[in-house]
């Protein structure tokens, strides 16, 4: 009897999320969402939503437990977190700070911003290994963070906590030992895609991080119709 796949999504938005989600759902995978709160559009077949605060980091070991005892070990774990922005179009928590003064962000905004970009993204590839550790050699173990072009380039946008957030991240996947992902949709001449975000072009280029079964680079920086692209 094979092994029932689970995909766990940590951070549900509209386009990115769902996207991968039904994606991974048409694939077979029995697939986790955990958001915040639970949204209709997510009340579909193979997708089971799970509660969780990546804004609180001691909340994501829980997850992992919760999601386990549900549905079985994840294969394939996605983190899309977010917390607040401009708008659903950019993946990450931020605050935005004075245009002239990047430092301008209080404390407990930047506390909150990291928590969601790094500190629960940390705690999620801690749980996400001891979930490999107990899958089958033949199971995918993939991590993908959503990721953008901070980690190498300052935007043009004042978004110092996310910025700082992704480039923590960015070291973090980077270090780590098995198929784990940075991943950065940018557009044909490399620049960053801003606001331009392809949930389908995501998904698309996460299944096939998933299935390929060799390690490609870990920072994956990908074109929509194109897949990876090095720049």
């Amino acid at each position: 009897m094979s092994l029932q796949k689970v995909a766990l999504i940590l951070g549900s938005g509209p386009n990115v999320g769902r996207h991968i989600s039904r994606a991974f759902a048409a694939k077979g995978y029995k697939v986790a969402l955990a958001s915040r709160s639970f949204k209709k559009e997510d009340n579909e077949t193979g997708l089971t939503h799970f509660q969780a605060d990546l804004s609180d980091p001691e909340s994501v070991p829980q997850l992992f437990a919760k999601v386990q005892q549900d549905l079985g070990a994840p294969s394939v774990v996605v983190y899309n977190g977010q917390y607040k922005g401009i708008g659903t179009q950019f993946s990450g928590a931020y605050t935005l700070p004075d245009a002239q003064d990047p430092f301008s962000i209080h404390l407990n905004n930047f506390v909150k911003d990291l928590n969601v970009n790094t500190t629960s993204v940390f705690v999620a590839i801690k749980e996400a290994l001891a979930s490999f550790a107990k899958l089958p050699a033949s199971a995918s173990k993939t991590f993908i963070f959503t990721g953008n072009a901070m980690n190498t380039d300052l935007i043009v946008l004042p978004l110092t906590g996310a910025g700082a957030g992704k480039a923590a991240s960015a070291h973090l996947i980077h270090a780590a030992s098995v198929a784990f992902y940075y991943a950065d949709e940018r557009k044909e001449d490399g620049t960053p895609v801003y606001r331009e975000i392809s949930g389908e072009a995501h998904a698309t280029h996460y299944l096939k991080l998933t299935e390929d079964e060799e390690q490609g680079p870990w920072q994956q920086t990908f074109v929509r119709g194109q897949g990876y692209k090095s720049f």
